[in-house]
């Protein structure tokens, strides 16, 4: 077998459990020592297959005034654990660390905070119905008033949008 990383002939053959999916990876010798894998500290496969680990991460991040020796209420973690280790104690680890975490994301990511992606198209759509729903509802309001020339301009309208449309 070879490599995945350098198409060399493996020697290193993982396999780990990562969101409920097995994962594979085959090294060789030296990939296997720059991934960290014979690390005696320990070391995550997901962290590999993601590209970057926390603890890359946290490399860049500024050690806040007492914040070694702060610990999580529930678990007792420290931050020092997390650079160690890792990963957290516990959920409650998210709370104490809060600000440390959102530090680690804005350097991982362009933000900290997810506001997701809007298919193409998505929002003319969206716009284009609404228009259509107000217009329907000023033809309705036009035909109660019996404004029949108004009405007809508003058909004439809903007509253009929904061709639009197709």
């Amino acid at each position: 077998m070879k490599c995945d990383y350098c198409d060399s002939k493996a020697t290193v053959f993982l396999t780990q459990l990562v969101d409920g999916q097995m994962k594979k990876v085959c090294l060789c010798e030296p990939c296997a020592k720059d991934k960290g894998v014979t690390d005696p500290t320990g070391f995550s496969m997901a962290d590999m297959l993601l590209g970057a680990s926390i603890g890359q991460a946290m490399q860049g991040v500024p050690v806040m005034a007492g914040s070694h020796h702060r610990k999580c209420s529930s678990c007792g973690f420290t931050l020092d654990d997390l650079r160690r280790v890792r990963r957290f104690g516990c959920c409650e680890c998210y709370d104490t660390f809060s600000t440390e975490v959102g530090q680690m994301l804005r350097s991982m990511h362009k933000s900290n905070q997810h506001v997701g992606k809007v298919p193409k198209g998505l929002v003319a759509k969206q716009v284009r119905d609404q228009q259509l729903e107000e217009l329907r509802a000023k033809l309705d309001q036009a035909i109660a008033a019996e404004s029949y020339e108004e009405a007809a301009g508003l058909r004439d309208e809903i007509d253009n949008l929904t061709r639009a449309e197709s």
